[in-house]
């Protein structure tokens, strides 16, 4: 039993085909299948059923990947070693950021990153929440950008708080709303509050935030931040904006304005993510404690 055998069978259990597998392994589809057998050959269990249209993992199998996965990070934690003794900030980290954070806080950190660790090349993902943690689980990503809490507390995950990030109302410039100095929630439920659809973190995020029990009479759920800001300067309603996407809303000012909530505390979490035994945990220890100190503009500290 070789660790690459292990490899080409974690391989599989992920692609379900044996081309795609080969493909992602840099080998031939022959050569993956003929080590996959060698290897259950030895062992002396069948690790796949190949009698459906996708190879999925038999009941030993699925043991035997969660074990190969994590004798697979053991090694790659010892080959990491030795670079981290010369410098942790000197690899490649596969980084899964959600959608509703990363193209306002990443335009901020990435320079100021890229600039004190020149070395250190940040591979971005964007991606929902679940699969962000799903994919650290697998191996596939090294860290996550989330908003915290997340929805389960996982003792194999190291989590840091970065910064917080309020809510702001965001409302038609002609709304009457935009009339006031700060805007209470009800005021904004009553005004036609519609938040992003079922499924996005930020969706709960801000009901939590705001103390909201639920919304049953929205006639519209964006999927996106970038259309919710753009049906509110259509006049279609109101939502809740975190302060790095306002302030990076072109139309902010002219067709959407946005007002401080009255509401103490409404706002979210962000922090970085990563299993507590990889390998790039020293350096995104040391990636967070930078990232502390340099807050972007309209968030505050969080300990």
């Amino acid at each position: 039993m070789t660790l690459q055998e292990l490899r080409y069978v974690v391989a599989l259990a992920d692609a379900g085909h044996f081309g795609h597998a080969a493909e992602a392994c840099f080998v031939s589809q022959s050569t993956l299948s003929t080590q996959i057998k060698k290897l259950e050959d030895y062992l002396g269990v069948a690790l796949f059923d190949r009698s459906l249209k996708t190879v999925t993992l038999t009941p030993a199998g699925r043991e035997i990947v969660d074990s190969a996965r994590h004798i697979i990070e053991e090694a790659n934690r010892i080959c990491e070693f030795s670079k981290q003794t010369r410098d942790p900030m000197v690899r490649s980290v596969h980084l899964g950021v959600i959608p509703t954070l990363g193209p306002y806080y990443l335009p901020h950190a990435l320079p100021l990153v890229h600039e004190q660790f020149p070395k250190l090349r940040l591979l971005l993902r964007e991606e929902m929440t679940p699969h962000v943690l799903a994919h650290l689980n697998e191996g596939k990503l090294d860290a996550g950008l989330l908003a915290l809490p997340l929805p389960d507390d996982n003792p194999a995950m190291e989590t840091v708080p970065l910064f917080s990030e309020p809510f702001f109302a965001a409302v038609p410039a002609d709304h009457p709303l935009a009339a006031k100095q700060e805007i209470h929630i009800d005021e904004l439920v009553h005004a036609g509050l519609f938040l992003l659809e079922e499924g996005h973190c930020l969706r709960k995020q801000a009901l939590e935030a705001c103390q909201l029990e639920g919304l049953d009479n929205e006639e519209i759920r964006a999927t996106s931040l970038e259309t919710l800001r753009q049906m509110v300067g259509m006049g279609l309603g109101v939502t809740l904006i975190p302060a790095l996407a306002g302030m990076q809303s072109h139309d902010v000012g002219t067709r959407v304005a946005l007002r401080p909530l009255a509401s103490p505390g409404a706002s979210r979490i962000i922090g970085l993510i990563w299993r507590k035994r990889s390998p790039v945990a020293p350096t995104m220890e040391a990636l967070a404690k930078f990232l502390k100190n340099k807050l972007p503009p309209g968030t505050s500290e969080q300990n």
